[in-house]
């Protein structure tokens, strides 16, 4: 016990632990060992980025006390004003800048929402996801649209997002550990950091101490369609198109990584390093799960069971805390 009490992090120790065990496994049981080999290592630091950097937004939003659904239907929308913008003959950077203020007005709204109409998040997140998604799929009539008709491979735009350092690490996970280290000093060195963790924590008492709740949950919505934006534009040109179902599924695959990086679904605790981890350990158990020949329908199954274990784990740790200072 009095160990537990002298590790503050000891929920990031138990992600790390599953991190390891993860590598560990699937270094020895996928075949030939191809779980470590250089091409698939190169393919999934391609892929985990995408979702990644819009879980650090939502972990963000998490640690506020409120939840976005609308991910899924945020980001699509911001691939298709940019795939739009470079349709009327706008440069990529116009294209960029009109696809970071579209999410981010996207986000600011569903911030003004949930917070002036007085609705939980959840549902007030999981209606606009609805309505964009139904908007998206009439307006676009679920067509595809090549990017290449509008940009072409290898310009110093692309390769800003698609380039390889060293024929080895794509630049996407410098995106994602760049964000995660942003958002870190926004969340740990930043006083709006202390006003996001009093909100998620307790907002009456944060109100008291004339922090404005209000606005502090309207800048986290902001911030994650900001980054939908971005995720959205580097899958496009991953992808080298537009499909109106991109980031179908990150909304819970978020929730589901934040969760294993010991973010409290209450608010009020959570961490960016626990955030990251948490999608490497999701994104790698897909992976060497696939690599295993698990069939594809039944990989939700166990991230779903690993999401259970580790609130089962966080909520263990917690009691043991709870005794420790109690004795002490």
């Amino acid at each position: 016990m009095k160990r537990l009490r002298s590790l503050p992090s000891y929920e990031y120790f138990s992600t790390i632990t599953v991190f390891v065990v993860l590598l560990l496994v699937f270094y020895l049981f996928t075949p030939n060992h191809i779980f470590v080999n250089i091409r698939n290592i190169r393919a999934i630091s391609k892929v985990i980025p995408e979702v990644g950097i819009v879980t650090l937004g939502i972990g963000l939003l998490m640690i506020c006390g409120e939840f976005d659904l609308s991910v899924a239907s945020i980001l699509p929308l911001c691939t298709y004003l940019f795939i739009s913008f470079l349709k009327l003959g706008a440069g990529p950077l116009p294209a960029l800048l009109a696809a970071f203020a579209g999410g981010t007005l996207l986000g600011l709204l569903n911030g003004l929402i949930t917070v002036h109409g007085d609705i939980p998040s959840f549902i007030a997140t999981l209606g606009t996801m609805m309505f964009w998604r139904g908007f998206l799929y009439v307006f676009t009539k679920m067509m595809p649209i090549d990017l290449r008709a509008f940009m072409q491979p290898g310009s110093g735009f692309e390769k800003v997002f698609l380039h390889e350092i060293g024929g080895v690490l794509p630049m996407q996970m410098l995106w994602f550990a760049g964000m995660a280290v942003l958002l870190g000093l926004l969340l740990h060195r930043h006083r709006f950091g202390n006003w996001v963790y009093a909100t998620g924590g307790n907002r009456l008492a944060a109100r008291a101490m004339g922090i404005d709740t209000d606005l502090v949950r309207i800048v986290c919505f902001a911030i994650v369609g900001l980054l939908c934006a971005l995720s959205g534009i580097m899958e496009t040109l991953r992808l080298e198109s537009f499909f109106s179902t991109q980031g179908k599924g990150f909304e819970l695959k978020a929730i589901a990584a934040c969760v294993v990086g010991s973010t409290l679904l209450a608010g009020g605790r959570g961490g960016m390093l626990g955030i990251f981890l948490g999608v490497l350990v999701i994104e790698l158990l897909e992976n060497g799960l696939i690599l295993m020949r698990v069939p594809v329908f039944g990989i939700s199954a166990f991230i779903g069971l690993a999401v259970v274990l580790f609130v089962l784990l966080n909520s263990w740790i917690d009691r043991r805390r709870a005794a420790a200072r109690s004795v002490r």
